[in-house]
């Protein structure tokens, strides 16, 4: 696997999806910054985060 990217960034909003699953966010008003990176995550129920919480997110290529 390689690494594309790796960042820290602090949950803004926790969206109920369904009864399954929620979406976790970070959307700012920094889209006209590069280095300002966002993400929308659908995850599992009983994941325990909430806004507010700083979270890890790594994607590798496969």
């Amino acid at each position: 696997m390689s690494k594309v990217i790796q960042f820290e960034s602090v949950i803004e909003f926790v969206a109920d999806i369904n009864e399954e699953k929620d979406c976790i966010m970070s959307q700012d008003k920094t889209q006209d910054q590069p280095e300002a990176l966002w993400f929308n995550i659908d995850v599992p129920k009983g994941h325990g985060v909430r806004a507010g919480d700083r979270v890890r997110i790594t994607v590798e290529k496969l």
